[in-house]
């Protein structure tokens, strides 16, 4: 009986998996392999110049650097500190034994952030950056709604994830925009992202947009709802101005 593969050998198998499949989580890759979780992490921290982790995902690094990390980490920065604010508003509404859905962006994360670690709260999202957090928090429970990867925006989209997220009874939907309009609504940038907004708000029972006041005036390409679609629209001001 052959017993499992070197390390070249693995490389090359988690290579050609990952250029199939975009993304494999860390405990598929050690099935695939026939190692620890352990052997597969040693080897991608020993080739960075292939290889990414990220919230218990495995990436190409070439996919990490030329989306994820080009889109992520380019406007994370910009307006933290109100999307900080925006944030800390949202997370006020969020109350034991609530299952919550958390969209995407470089906003959410500090809503994610704001959970607490010992909260008996459900979180539902799409994206890494997200569950990235979430999975850290020992108490809350995470669902992480899978399907095609996009690099670009750490997301994932499918009909699965859509009939998955309908079947789940969410409490509050917390959405993101890359801009609000009086006329035009909220609109945000990747199209595939607009099925899941959309089956997250109509499935909710309540529905909050969650945005810094750059983000005021702006209309993205993506429409996905009008702002009386929305319960609350939370920004860092105190007051909303269109």
């Amino acid at each position: 009986m052959s017993g499992p593969p070197g390390r070249p050998e693995r490389l090359n198998l988690l290579t050609k998996a990952l250029s199939d499949a975009g993304v494999l989580r860390l405990r598929d890759a050690a099935a695939l392999l026939n190692v620890s979780q352990m052997t597969v992490r040693r080897d991608i921290a020993a080739n960075a110049n292939r290889f990414a982790y990220l919230g218990g995902h495995i990436l190409r690094a070439d996919d990490w650097g030329a989306g994820v990390g080009y889109r992520l980490e380019q406007e994370q920065d910009k307006f933290a500190s109100a999307k900080a604010a925006a944030c800390a508003k949202a997370a006020a509404l969020i109350a034991e034994r609530d299952t919550i859905f958390i969209d995407c962006g470089t906003t959410m994360p500090h809503l994610a952030n704001l959970v607490p670690s010992d909260a008996d709260v459900t979180v539902v999202c799409y994206s890494l950056n997200i569950a990235q957090i979430v999975s850290h928090k020992p108490k809350v429970r995470l669902v992480l709604l899978g399907g095609a990867y996009h690099p670009s925006s750490a997301t994932f989209s499918s009909q699965q994830a859509l009939d998955a997220l309908g079947a789940i009874g969410v409490n509050k939907a917390f959405l993101s925009a890359g801009g609000i309009e009086r006329t035009r609504g909220a609109s945000c940038w990747n199209f595939h992202e607009v099925p899941i907004k959309q089956k997250a708000m109509s499935v909710a029972v309540e529905r909050h947009l969650v945005v810094d006041s750059s983000k005021i005036g702006k209309v993205s390409a993506a429409f996905f709802a009008a702002l009386e679609d929305f319960d609350s629209i939370l920004t860092e001001t105190p007051t909303l101005a269109l």
